[in-house]
């Protein structure tokens, strides 16, 4: 642990509670005086969070921040910017329709004295500040817009150091970046470090962690978890910490009857991406087959998922759907070709709260016929009681309110909705969060029931390994947007999985 004299912040006993919610539970982080340090954890983790509690977005519900020996409460960004703490955000939040100079100098303009800005000023120090604290030559007096995302990072991160900020949160930057840009900013980050100022760098791309930071922070479900040396803390153990669970190497869980694939492919891509979304992914998912996407949360999982279903448009590759060649503009042109998603999150993507039971399974059906295809009500009942039936969803009849159901059940409904469009493959993004366990086990052995007995194609998302270990016939490694390994039959594991995850395993590539 670090002296006091060597930390530039501490932060300790953080808590942070929205009604409902504990976001934060007893945070501590330290930042030591020059130092890179990152702060990990899944999405939902609460490094975000804890970012906006040190920069004034939030007001913290109780805790310590010492920042060079002083306590402070920070009350805006702008408060925390004063203080000397900058945050270059992954979305640039400068003027597009300024110049690269008015971004750089905005609410800080040279004046003359007679109190007008002093344009020539501006450009002057604006192109010295570049060129000689990141090395860049360019022309301030553009646009902003005129200048890449990486160009653009770069801007803010200048606009940081001319406010001489003593700690730089760099988060998500390097998404949207090339490998030589995102080099690039490396470069300037050691730099700035050497300066002496300290950097908080969040990211999901472990390479990068690995490649650039001093220290790291882990977090897990808003709790503190530990504080880390990088060049003492292996790949695997770093998972472990994120997922809150050990490696085990005799760690093999089967379904007892999982489904066998057929050799007909429903679905194949090459070579398919989506910029910051999907990276280059080639797969086939077969008739009558449970295919696992795992990784972290943020590893672009449901990325890939949303790719598959039309939600987002491929800038390179291609789609396959039963041999032929598609184009995707939208949804609707993956459901004609009989492919259903229940997303991840159901309230905000899946169930209609105030319409029934009945209403919300006929929905997509309908929308597929087209609105002026209405399907008689008769048909309606019979779809509804059809579902509630196979599902076992609890209901006291079919018209009940949805709002009314339980976690569980709304999802079952929401399952229902999509079974009813007769599909050939169903993405189910993690159908069993925060429902009951024996939910849970019906969802399960619904989708391999639904592969093996009806050879239907079924996609299962989940964060929890062991499910995905009982339920899936083959599973895709997923990292920083980029499927990593394949894992089949008596690969299968959670160990196995997590290794992969590290970049400790790699099965059939």
């Amino acid at each position: 642990m670090a002296s006091d004299n060597d930390l530039i912040l501490r932060m300790e006993h953080i808590n942070m509670f929205f009604p409902g919610v504990k976001a934060l539970k007893d945070v501590t982080f330290n930042l030591r005086r020059g130092e890179i340090h990152s702060l990990m954890g899944e999405n939902g983790a609460g490094k975000s969070t804890l970012v906006k509690v040190l920069t004034g977005v939030y007001s913290k519900t109780s805790g310590d921040i010492i920042f060079c020996g002083e306590h402070i409460n920070p009350k805006s960004t702008l408060e925390s910017q004063k203080m000397g703490i900058s945050t270059v955000y992954q979305e640039v939040n400068l003027c597009q329709n300024l110049t690269v100079a008015e971004n750089i100098y905005i609410g800080r303009e040279p004046r003359t004295r007679f109190g007008a800005i002093d344009w020539r000023t501006m450009t002057v120090k604006a192109q010295k500040l570049l060129r000689e604290s990141l090395g860049i030559d360019i022309d301030v007096n553009k646009n902003l817009s005129f200048y890449s995302v990486a160009m653009q990072q770069m801007i803010a991160i200048a606009r940081a150091i001319d406010t001489r900020c003593k700690i730089l949160i760099l988060d998500e930057p390097t998404s949207s970046l090339s490998e030589k840009e995102t080099e690039k900013l490396f470069e300037i980050m050691r730099n700035l470090r050497d300066t002496g100022i300290s950097i908080i760098f969040i990211s999901h791309f472990l390479e990068q962690i690995y490649t650039i930071c001093d220290r790291i922070t882990v977090l897990r479900d808003g709790s503190y978890i530990g504080e880390y040396e990088v060049k003492s803390l292996p790949r695997i153990e770093l998972i472990s910490k994120m997922m809150g669970k050990e490696v085990k190497e005799d760690e093999i869980e089967a379904n007892a009857v999982k489904s066998k694939p057929k050799d007909q492919k429903f679905i194949e891509t090459s070579h398919l991406t989506v910029p910051g979304k999907v990276k280059d992914l080639s797969l086939n998912i077969r008739e009558g087959e449970v295919i696992g996407l795992a990784g972290l949360l943020g590893s672009g999982r449901t990325e890939i998922a949303e790719a598959l279903f039309g939600l987002t448009q491929k800038s390179e590759g291609s789609i396959k759907v039963e041999g032929l060649e598609i184009t995707v503009k939208n949804p609707m042109d993956m459901m004609q070709r009989r492919v259903a998603f229940c997303p991840e999150d159901r309230k905000a993507a899946g169930v209609f709260g105030d319409l029934t039971v009945r209403e919300n399974i006929i929905l997509a059906l309908q929308a597929k016929n087209g609105m002026f295809r209405h399907m008689a009500r008769s048909k309606q009942n019979e779809l509804a009681d059809h579902y509630i039936d196979l599902l076992r969803i609890k209901v006291s009849d079919r018209e009940q309110r949805v709002s009314n159901l339980s976690g569980g059940n709304q999802q079952k409904v929401i399952i229902a909705r999509w079974l009813a469009t007769q599909p050939q493959l169903l993405i189910l993004d993690e159908p069993t969060r925060g429902i009951d366990v024996g939910t849970k086990s019906e969802i399960e052995k619904l989708a391999v029931t639904l592969a093996r007995e009806k050879g239907m194609s079924v996609v299962f998302i989940s964060g929890e390994m062991g499910e995905m270990v009982r339920t899936c016939s083959r599973i895709l490694v997923i990292r920083d947007h980029e499927k990593i390994t394949e894992l089949a039959e008596d690969e299968i594991s959670e160990a196995h999985i997590m290794q992969a995850i590290a970049g400790d395993y790699h099965g059939h590539a």
